[in-house]
């Protein structure tokens, strides 16, 4: 018998960390799909390692989330038992991989946000979310580097492998803008130190982007429009897809161990 889904108490420490657990969950399930499916082998372990380390990120921030909350949910309840509109992941994070150029443009746009982002909050008033985000800025600062060296591959490669490295800069761009997005329950947490400010990195970010695509030949879009909803839980088509198939065995055979 299925079960059902779970409630969560979204006080905005919960809240704050569940979003960022969920961008580290989401994409790495994205990641998970290329196993056994990249264009080489080396790129097939680098795409698994990833996509374990940010599993791996998500399974601390939601520890963190489930002791802050302090109503019996745990990381499998958290990543298993909620539905798509309590999912609070970066609409970016949930953008099916496409070809291996869009699945590298979709990494590059978040570990270029996720790396100075995680160097500021080290400096975070909450020690448990210091600790968290030393260990990831490590993870996040290899992920960059690996993506940064595709789109350099992939821009000043083949013209096949330069048109589809542009399409998905352009397809992809509009769900960039809300990686910088605040609001008054993450901003009480960022006038108590406990968070930092997400548009802070915004610089760092830029600045990776234009050193990035210059050197791979790429052209920044132009458009200011931006996609917007995942940190509310409003989110496009693909994440009920996602989950339909992450959460299968957990929501079938509740309780059951392995």
């Amino acid at each position: 018998m299925a079960t059902t889904s779970i409630a969560v108490a979204e006080m905005p420490l919960v809240l704050f960390l569940l979003r960022r657990a969920d961008d580290a969950l989401i994409l790495g399930h994205r990641l998970s799909e290329w196993c056994g499916h990249a264009p080489m082998p080396e790129e097939d372990m680098a795409l698994a390692n990833t996509g374990l380390d940010l599993i791996g990120q998500a399974r601390t921030l939601y520890d963190a989330a489930a002791a802050a909350e302090g109503a019996g949910n745990d990381e499998d309840r958290y990543a298993y038992l909620r539905d798509a509109p309590q999912f609070r992941n970066l609409l970016l994070t949930e953008q099916p991989n496409g070809d291996f150029a869009r699945t590298i443009v979709r990494q590059f746009f978040y570990s270029a946000f996720a790396d100075p982002y995680w160097r500021a909050m080290q400096g975070s008033a909450d020690t448990t979310l210091a600790a968290i985000a030393a260990k990831s800025e490590k993870e996040s600062a290899y992920h960059l580097r690996h993506a940064s060296e595709w789109m350099v591959r992939l821009g000043d490669g083949t013209p096949e492998s330069h048109r589809r490295a542009q399409d998905a800069l352009d397809a992809l761009w509009p769900f960039t803008g809300e990686m910088f997005e605040t609001d008054d329950a993450e901003r009480g947490l960022i006038a108590t130190g406990i968070a930092v400010d997400p548009a802070g990195p915004r610089g760092a970010w830029a600045a990776t982007l234009r050193m990035v695509l210059a050197r791979a030949g790429l052209a920044q879009p132009a458009g200011t429009w931006m996609q917007t909803g995942g940190r509310s839980g409003r989110h496009t088509e693909h994440l009920g897809h996602l989950l339909a198939e992450m959460q299968h065995i957990a929501r079938t055979y509740p309780g059951a161990r392995w």
